[in-house]
């Protein structure tokens, strides 16, 4: 019998087209955060299913940045600061309207991955300075952070889905090797494991989802391949209408959202899987 696959069809543009940037929440509310457009940006715009509205901006303007969350209850954590190679360990949180300052990184980073919810999440991976990666993981229970169990292989440019206990990291890139991954690994709360690796390796993808039930789409080089994971494997998904990396995802495996990316693109694209 013939299994359907997921297909994207357009959403509502962002109101500053922009790559490097973050993204967090559903595919009716999205937040969309950080990035770069020639200059760094701090902009902020909430997703309500079909448009973009300008939400509050950032207290420090961030390009390759991470996040997690929702909405309302958003979390931004590392990524870069000008001059292109500063580091940041800043946190920020979000609550619907304006973005407050948290307890820091223990390791400053950028083009690190992030999962779970602003009063628990994990952040793990990125670039720590020239082609130096991080396999660093570290917990955050809604004030600071605790260092946490390794990943298995140190990268940055990576995705990820799920929460602080069944967290999943997929894809990215060793800098030093030039090397794409297509690795899986699935974090427990404790440690993590090896799963079963993507079709295709590519860094700064997006992702969406849970652990057992996530998506991973676009990244670098320019592409529009979609991967779904079902907790052991990864199969082929419906492909974006616009190839491209460096961009931002949120929403869940059948319904995800993506946006921004090279080039500043600001077109956005809904997920129906």
């Amino acid at each position: 019998s013939h299994i359907a696959i997921g297909a994207w069809s357009s959403g509502g543009s962002l109101i500053t087209g922009r790559k490097y940037l973050a993204g967090c929440g559903t595919q009716t509310a999205s937040l969309a955060f950080g990035g770069a457009i020639t200059a760094v940006s701090a902009l902020t715009e909430e997703y309500n299913g079909t448009g973009f509205v300008n939400g509050g901006n950032l207290n420090t303007a961030r390009r390759y940045i991470s996040g997690c969350g929702t909405q309302t209850a958003g979390l931004a954590v590392g990524g870069g600061v000008p001059p292109s190679a500063t580091l940041s360990d800043l946190t920020e949180e979000y609550d619907g309207s304006s973005w407050t300052e948290s307890g820091d990184l223990n390791t400053a980073r950028k083009a690190l991955a992030a999962a779970g919810i602003q009063t628990s999440a994990v952040a793990f991976g990125g670039r720590v300075g020239g082609t130096t990666l991080s396999a660093a993981t570290e917990e955050y229970g809604g004030t600071s952070f605790t260092e946490g169990n390794n990943l298995n292989t140190a990268r940055d440019a990576l995705a990820s889905s799920g929460t602080s206990t069944a967290a999943l990291a997929f894809g990215g890139y060793n800098e030093a090797a030039e090397d794409h991954s297509s690795a899986t690994e699935e974090y427990g709360g404790t440690s993590w494991t090896a799963g079963n690796a993507m079709s295709s390796a590519r860094k700064y993808l997006a992702g969406a989802g849970t652990q057992t039930a996530a998506l991973a789409f676009g990244g670098m080089p320019a592409t529009a391949a979609t991967e779904e994971y079902d907790g052991s494997s990864w199969t082929t998904g419906g492909v974006l209408n616009t190839a491209r990396g460096y961009l931002a995802g949120s929403g869940i495996q059948t319904a995800a959202l993506a946006f921004g990316g090279a080039n500043n693109k600001n077109n956005t694209e809904q997920y129906s899987g």
